[in-house]
């Protein structure tokens, strides 16, 4: 039995966050994946190792995508490292430029890893690197080729032990997920200022729809929505709706969103992002839903779950509201992140 490779991030932020802020980011990326470890103050790993089949991007299209979203809802400029686990990513956000994005597959690991300075292994203090240096051993490589015994007589088991497997890139490490989530967040940034309501009204049908369906997936239903539209000006309006009863039922949500929407009376507003965020989240099971005498209602919610099952078989794209289909959304305007 084959181990699924892991694809570690590691996003270094390039601004000073207060804690509301840094929270803001966990709570970004947190849309993109639950595995996600706080690096405080301005870093954060994430494991994307269960994201990419339903983004259905590679692993370094995602690492963009997180760091577009950054930009576009927060103006946060970073950079990235992309690997097998958090050592190398960590080492790989290192050594990107601001902006720029190291990828360092797991084939040529040994490749990228072992010309490197002893010194770029984390945990290496001063004192170890003179010892090392002392012996002639200047590059990761160089560790890397010493016999167990000989790193034992230099620095002691323990730190011999740690410095070997260091060395030859192995770190059994997982990313540790946050507590459970308190709310939910989907966000759209676009290409460029849309000022076509009907294309704002899509936009916010869509994240509603998302909110929905990431909802029933984890078996929640939220109590309130949060919409958040940021202009071409980087100022940015947030209004927040109370729903009638606990929900995750995507015609509520998106009525909901909708209303919010209207109630900002954008008109021929320049907006460059959306961001919906679901928050006073619970358990699906303990929510009470009002009886309705309407049929309708019924086959709503069996056709949502159809709907649902057959995302979960052939993919997110398999089933979406028909205002959404290709040719009815201008994909050169706004993209879906």
């Amino acid at each position: 039995m084959t181990t699924r490779q892991r694809h570690i991030a590691h996003l270094h932020l390039h601004a000073a966050l207060s804690e509301d802020q840094y929270d803001d980011v966990i709570e970004l990326v947190s849309g993109m994946t639950p595995h996600v470890q706080a690096i405080p103050p301005n870093a954060v790993q994430l494991d994307l190792t269960s994201a990419l089949r339903y983004f259905d991007l590679s692993p370094y299209g995602l690492v963009q995508m997180a760091k577009l979203r950054l930009k576009g809802l927060y103006d946060i400029d970073s950079s990235a490292g992309l690997a097998g686990n958090r050592m190398l990513a960590a080492m790989a956000a290192d050594a990107s430029a601001p902006g720029d994005t190291t990828w360092v597959p797991s084939g040529q690991a040994a490749a990228w890893l072992y010309p490197r300075p002893v010194t770029a292994l984390p945990g290496i203090g001063r004192a170890t690197a003179a010892t090392l240096d002392k012996y002639g051993l200047h590059t990761i490589g160089q560790v890397a080729d010493v016999p167990a015994a000989t790193l034992q007589r230099l620095l002691g088991a323990g730190p011999a032990r740690l410095l070997a497997e260091r060395a030859q890139g192995r770190d059994p490490r997982p990313v540790t997920p946050l507590a459970p989530a308190r709310h939910l967040l989907a966000d759209l940034v676009l290409d460029r200022d849309c000022l076509d309501p009907a294309l704002q009204h899509r936009a916010v049908l869509g994240l509603a729809d998302r909110i929905g369906q990431r909802l029933r997936g984890e078996r929640q239903v939220t109590g309130r929505l949060t919409l958040t539209v940021r202009y071409a000006d980087r100022t940015s309006t947030t209004r927040t709706r109370p729903l009638p009863e606990p929900t995750s039922h995507s015609p509520a949500l998106i009525a909901a969103a909708l209303g919010l929407l209207a109630s900002l009376g954008l008109q021929r507003a320049r907006v460059r992002a959306f961001a919906i965020r679901a928050d006073d989240l619970g358990p699906a099971g303990a929510a009470h839903r009002q009886l309705s005498l309407d049929s309708g209602d019924d086959r709503a919610h069996a056709t949502e779950a159809a709907a649902d099952r057959a995302r979960r078989r052939f993919g997110p794209g398999a089933v979406y509201p028909a205002v959404l289909a290709p040719g009815t959304v201008s994909r050169d305007v706004s993209r879906e992140l």
